[in-house]
């Protein structure tokens, strides 16, 4: 990936969240380099919004590519989805993400997280390791198609970030993860109260239910609450299913 940036940057927890969010909705945006890893086209942009200026990473829908068992053009929109599933459960795990127009089109807009190539699932500590049960606990409400190790990063700030969410939200069982480790564990009460408050806000049609009409379908937002419901009653994280339950490459 290439870069040309001169402009100083805002790093990840300088600006606060709403100028975050205002800068990625309206900031204007310039490319900077194109990621090659990956099967769609993701970019890396810098908004500018007055003086807040931040490096985010920018997926327009028309550069993904198409798959059998997800609706086309709809990966862009299942990150914002993600991303608003994270806030309102108050858990922070998805760097702040929009959906708006860009360069080449429509896409998802997500602030840049810095971290070290090797700061990714598999090299954590034991007791980053052990703070992954949340992070097995939200793949699971979205249902996460394709959480690999290089999926969850330790950021330059140390706080443990989750990224790549195109393939979240099926209505059907998919769920394919490297974080097994906590499998048919009983979670913290904690999360159940959250969880429980998740199916409210699906449920009643308040302000996020009201948000993910625009990103997903019916049938995947009852799903949604589904899960959520299905978690708050069991108490325990759920087993491995039938189906290929490894995502590949793992990495």
């Amino acid at each position: 990936m290439a870069t040309n940036s001169a402009s100083p940057l805002v790093e990840m927890g300088t600006a606060s969240p709403s100028d975050v969010l205002t800068t990625l909705r309206a900031g204007e945006l310039t490319l900077h380099g194109l990621f090659h890893a990956g099967s769609n086209y993701t970019f890396l942009v810098e908004a500018v919004l007055g003086e807040c200026c931040i490096e985010a990473v920018y997926k327009p829908t028309k550069g993904e590519q198409p798959l059998w068992d997800f609706p086309a053009g709809t990966l862009a929109k299942r990150e914002v989805a993600a991303y608003l599933v994270s806030r309102a459960l108050g858990w922070e795990l998805v760097p702040p993400t929009v959906y708006r127009d860009g360069p080449h089109g429509p896409g998802s807009l997500q602030q840049f997280v810095e971290f070290d190539s090797a700061g990714h699932y598999f090299n954590f500590t034991d007791a980053e390791k052990a703070a992954c049960r949340r992070v097995a606990t939200f793949d699971y409400l979205i249902n996460n198609a394709d959480r690999k190790g290089g999926h969850v990063v330790r950021g330059n700030d140390g706080k443990i970030w989750l990224i790549d969410h195109g393939v979240c939200f099926h209505s059907e069982y998919k769920l394919r993860t490297v974080i097994w480790n906590f499998a048919g564990e009983r979670y913290p009460d904690e999360l159940r109260s959250d969880m429980e408050a998740l199916v409210t806000a699906v449920h009643n049609g308040g302000a996020l239910a009201h948000s993910l009409r625009d990103l997903l379908s019916e049938d995947e937002i009852a799903a949604l609450g589904w899960r959520a419901q299905h978690l708050a009653l069991s108490g325990c994280l759920p087993q491995p299913g039938p189906q290929r339950n490894y995502p590949w490459p793992p990495l």
